[in-house]
């Protein structure tokens, strides 16, 4: 009796195991065609643009230390201090710097910026050096990835691949071969699919991701069949349990 007993629980088990393998094919990435070992990477034209609300670090040298201190937040661009501050572009899309007051940065990009920056600075330093970048760099990443959330950098450059190394990679349940980059585009949302599953991905202009861009990875059908599921087979196996744990009993108590 305590051989049959075991039947339909060892049953149970390996149906659960069968029911939740996923084919490897569908969890690999970048995969390849037949002789397929290279993949033509996208051209990264890519500059990011300043827009109301972004927070500048800026950080300017000149011949005089002690001239160029009156515009710097810190001594030292890499200090806890200098950032904590930034220059904010506030909704005309300028921002304010001491002596010069406001500067239109608004639809530049970080390179036309510092030359803007340091041509208004030559009036009152001896050959300005300036560094500029946006602080606020982010991508959010949302679905099923291990870690959801918004994702800032400092190099106002992230790729793909970047973006989902970050927030812990795909999880098991992933649709990897329908990701989807939410962006905006001339005031608009644009809705762009991305299989990462190939290696087409590399040559995607979504490669490389915009500042404020929003990558979505969709759940599998399998992940809400296994939720309702769960529900649905909870009550066997706890009835199963009881069975055995009471079929042991009677056995224990017959020695």
């Amino acid at each position: 009796m305590m051989k049959f007993a075991r039947i339909p629980f060892f049953l149970l088990i390996v149906a659960l195991a069968m029911y939740s393998c996923t084919p490897y094919k569908k969890i690999q990435q970048f995969q390849a065609g037949e002789a397929d070992t290279t993949a033509r990477m996208s051209v990264d034209s890519y500059r990011p643009i300043i827009s109301p609300n972004d927070i500048l670090d800026i950080y300017v040298t000149s011949t005089s230390p002690e001239a160029s201190k009156y515009f710097n937040y810190s001594e030292n661009p890499e200090s806890s201090a200098g950032m904590m501050n930034g220059y904010l572009v506030d909704e005309r899309g300028v921002i304010q710097i001491p002596f010069i007051g406001s500067v239109k940065v608004s639809g530049l990009s970080t390179a036309n910026a510092r030359d803007t920056v340091a041509a208004k600075l030559a009036k009152y330093l001896v050959s300005p050096s300036v560094k500029l970048s946006i602080r606020n760099f982010k991508v959010t990443v949302l679905g099923e990835v291990m870690r959801p959330g918004i994702y800032t950098v400092q190099n106002e450059k992230m790729t793909l691949p970047e973006a989902l190394a970050l927030c812990g990679d795909f999880t098991i349940y992933s649709k990897r071969d329908v990701l989807t980059v939410i962006r905006d585009s001339a005031g608009y949302k644009t809705y762009n699919k991305i299989d990462m599953t190939t290696r087409d991905v590399f040559s995607s202009e979504f490669y490389t991701l915009h500042t404020n861009d929003i990558v979505y990875v969709e759940p599998s059908k399998k992940k809400r069949a296994q939720g309702e599921n769960f529900y649905r087979t909870i009550p066997l196996v706890l009835s199963t349990l009881t069975f055995m744990l009471s079929i042991i009993a009677i056995i224990n108590t017959n020695k």
